[in-house]
């Protein structure tokens, strides 16, 4: 019979890393810690502290920055529609709201139905190719945008996006969980995220830049938006070749010791995302059927919906207070740019006190008082002042809500399956997010502010408290050993399998 203690003891594993060759790891899953390779032996806990913070130091610069920079090019290229309908694209194109919205909302069909296949496909062809193909793809895509004539061409165009698109977010979240610790993951996560934010600040004073553009070419204003920006897509994408690395087990950046010291760290973490494993369809099914999977996809609903909302409807929601169009890009950087200073210090403060489910409900009642004060005021300063209470109670809750629910999901591919269901699910709600904030409604939009409220008390508060309930109950019961009769009569690999099933995997709050 297989206890608890003995869980961690397990080796299956024949092969060695030998310092100096880049020869085949050892499988992280079934090698025990102490079997495996350990370039620091004989060190002092002193000097092993000082070579593990070199070398977080030097995963952060070679990871974050880069990763960032392409999600801030996602994420301005799939909400640069909303500048570029305040400066003539719908009139221009001849469209009703009714298909306006329509366009918004098929993006995010196709990228909710693409995103939990995305992290298997990261997985076999390996992040140096999977990414840099569908940024290219995605650039492509946008560019296109600035080229339409009508309607249809919009619609296509915006399909396409959304399956280039779908496997970025899901994926670096993934990747970047094959990295860290579980109590480093969420100011990483953090940091990815606040690229959103910057990208609507960013936004707005590009897109009024590019605006004066208008006539250039016989292009529209709007239209260079979408073809300048497309056209740097395409550039970053190729450059993202060199720029992006593979996971740890064969990162080039890092030397045979340090890939090494990478893996030590995820196995004292009880990770083993970094591993080479073969997919199963057990990994699938095991994701599907943990009602954590869904309990993180309602909190993620809960911030997300509210999210495309927000950044898609902005600077209309701006203009309606009375303010011209190119003003209205500008009024709407402020928010943005308070969101990702907060973004970055929840992240840090939830990685501190490893609270993540109260960092949620604290940051969430932010965003219930801004759409508040957007419901029921008709003062523009009151509804302006509402907009940045609205960016702090959202933003930050999608980056702390990816990394809580990463710490609580171990196994290679199961993590990237759940992570794909749980942001995939949460982008689907950019279906109803694109369609309640009507030409009709302005200048109060009634409707929207009403449903994103509801979203952030029912969903992301709500989903958060029964989550973080939940998780304490399992938590103590696998305390007092009641979950130990999980791996009785279990071998080593089948204990291993069990990943976060397993009695001695304490969940984070």
């Amino acid at each position: 019979m297989a206890t608890a203690i003995e869980k961690d003891r397990y080796s299956n594993s024949d092969e060695k890393i030998e310092d100096g060759n880049a020869v085949s790891q050892p499988n992280i899953n079934r090698t025990r810690l102490e079997d495996m390779p350990d370039p620091d032996a004989g060190l002092s806990s002193e000097e092993r502290a000082a070579i593990d913070r070199k070398l977080l130091w030097r995963l952060d610069l070679k990871l974050i920055p880069w990763l960032s920079f392409l999600y801030l090019i996602s994420f301005l290229d799939r909400t640069n529609i909303g500048n570029a309908k305040i400066d003539g694209l719908q009139e221009d194109l001849g469209m009703t709201d009714g298909q306006y919205n329509a366009s918004l909302t098929i993006f995010f069909v196709s990228y909710a139905l693409f995103e939990p296949l995305t992290n298997i496909l990261l997985k076999k062809l390996r992040p140096s190719i999977f990414l840099p193909i569908i940024m290219v793809w995605w650039g492509i895509c946008m560019t296109t945008m600035g080229l339409v004539h009508n309607y249809a061409g919009l619609m296509t165009a915006r399909w396409w996006l959304g399956v280039a698109e779908a496997g970025l977010f899901p994926g670096v979240n993934y990747y970047l969980s094959c990295w860290y610790r579980r109590s480093e993951f969420g100011i990483r996560a953090a940091i990815f995220f606040s690229a959103a934010a910057l990208a609507g600040s960013f936004g707005g004073l590009l897109a009024a830049a590019i605006a004066q553009m208008d006539g250039i070419g016989g292009k529209r204003g709007w239209a260079w938006i979408f073809i300048l920006e497309g056209l740097a897509t395409i550039l970053v994408g190729m450059a993202s070749y060199w720029m992006v690395h593979d996971f740890p087990d064969t990162a080039t950046f890092l030397s045979p010791s340090d890939r090494q010291r990478v893996l030590r760290r995820l196995k004292a973490d009880k990770q083993a995302s970094a591993s080479h494993e073969s997919f199963k369809m057990t990994y699938f099914y095991a994701s599907v059927l943990d009602w954590k999977t869904w309990a993180f996809a309602v909190i993620y609903m809960g911030c997300d919906g509210s999210l495309y909302a927000f950044s898609l409807f902005l600077p209309t929601i701006i203009r309606g207070l009375g303010y011209t169009s190119t003003t209205a890009n500008l009024l709407s950087v402020p928010p943005y740019a308070l969101a990702a200073i907060v973004t970055v210090g929840i992240g840090w403060l939830a990685d501190r006190t490893r609270q993540r489910g109260w960092c949620n409900i604290g940051v969430s009642v932010f965003g219930i008082v801004g759409f508040a004060m957007l419901l029921g005021s008709e003062t523009p300063g009151v509804q302006y002042a509402g907009t940045f209470l609205g960016a702090v109670g959202i933003y930050p809750c999608i980056a702390n809500t990816i990394s809580w629910a990463s710490n609580n999901v171990e196994g290679v591919y199961k993590r990237g399956v759940t992570l794909g269901f749980v942001i995939g699910w949460g982008n689907l709600n950019g279906v109803v997010a694109s369609n309640i904030y009507r030409g009709r409604d302005k200048p109060r939009f009634l409707l929207g502010h009403g449903v994103v409220l509801a979203y952030l008390v029912l969903f992301l508060f709500g989903g958060s408290v029964v989550t973080r309930w939940l998780l304490v109950k399992e938590n103590g019961k696998r305390v007092r050993g009641e979950r130990d009769v999980w791996v009785e009569g279990k071998g080593e690999e089948e204990v291993e399998m069990l990943g976060d099933k397993r009695p001695d995997f304490i969940y984070t709050l």
